[in-house]
């Protein structure tokens, strides 16, 4: 392990001589991290988030089940499009796509966002739905949005007297990447990390990642670990399934065992956790994918399905 450490730490540095603590060579054209593109969310409210669109709903309106998204870490609220034209052909459930805090903007923003920021949009947008009088709140959380979800709920910045379903998908409690540990170590020097972009994904995921950003990620993800391991059980009337592929390069299937280990149901029954034969990280989102089979369309489409009928 300590011989690791150290050829991490010396090829960190040889990068990091490469890179001179520059910013990366943003292409303002097409990249997230740039000036010029910013998530659609923030220029039109009305089209993701419920709030926005119904400030005054309808008594039917308000009987609907609400199902809020919120998207995982780098990545904006196109994540979730699908799951939102699925409900609008359906009709049998409103959505409210959630931008989280510190993204969808560029890459200073980014990088100065702690996991707070990321968090208080997903608050804000559960207390405006619950105080326009919306009774039937449900979430839907992909990658870095579980532990996000699940630490609003422990720590009650949310009162949990609407809120219903609780659905995980691909949760990160325990990163694949290993590295993410030592981040503030390797992390100076470092500066950053490169993603690499699938065909459809310019201008909707940060291609570059500050390690500023990286160690906020480390921060939740480690904090949320402690909740589970200590044990937790949710509020009343309030119950988690979880999705999780069993190959994915992002978050380690342990993360989901951990889950159903160490969270309960308020009457002491065991939370649901399915493990899918996927290996696609937040299978649930198809669009903008270099490659996707018939059975990567299914799976999306028996869980959303599964979502609809819960709710």
């Amino acid at each position: 392990m300590k011989q690791l450490f150290f050829i991490l730490l010396l090829s960190s540095a040889f990068v990091s001589c490469k890179k001179g603590g520059k910013l990366p060579e943003i292409d303002n054209t097409k990249d997230l991290d740039g000036i010029s593109i910013n998530d659609s969310s923030l220029v039109y409210p009305e089209r993701f988030l419920l709030s926005a669109a119904k400030p005054n709903p309808t008594a039917l309106e308000l009987a609907k089940p609400v199902l809020i998204a919120v998207h995982g870490f780098s990545a904006t609220t196109f994540e979730w499009i699908e799951m939102r034209d699925f409900a609008a052909v359906n009709d049998s459930f409103l959505t409210s796509l959630v931008l989280l805090g510190g993204h969808g903007r560029d890459y200073a923003d980014f990088k100065a966002a702690t996991w707070e920021n990321w968090q208080q949009p997903i608050i804000d947008e559960y207390n405006k739905l619950r105080e326009l009088g919306y009774t039937k709140i449900n979430i839907a959380a992909s990658s870095t949005g579980c532990p996000l979800v699940l630490e609003a709920i422990n720590s009650l910045k949310i009162n949990a007297d609407v809120l219903h379903q609780v659905f995980f998908i691909d949760p990160i409690l325990v990163p694949s990447n290993k590295t993410l540990s030592i981040i503030k170590v390797v992390g100076p020097l470092l500066s950053y990390s490169t993603s690499t972009m699938e065909i459809g994904e310019d201008g909707f995921w940060y291609k570059y990642r500050p390690y500023q950003a990286l160690d906020q990620l480390n921060t939740v993800v480690k904090k949320v670990r402690k909740i589970v391991d200590k044990g937790m059980t949710l509020p009343v009337n309030v119950h988690l399934t979880v999705y999780k592929s069993k190959q994915d390069g992002s978050a380690d299937p342990v993360g989901a065992s951990m889950l159903y280990k160490g969270v309960k149901n308020n009457d002491g029954t065991e939370i649901n956790v399915s493990v899918l034969e996927s290996n696609l990280h937040v299978f649930t989102r198809l669009k903008g994918r270099n490659t996707l089979t018939t059975k990567d369309t299914e799976l999306q489409q028996k869980v959303f399905n599964e979502i609809k009928s819960a709710l």
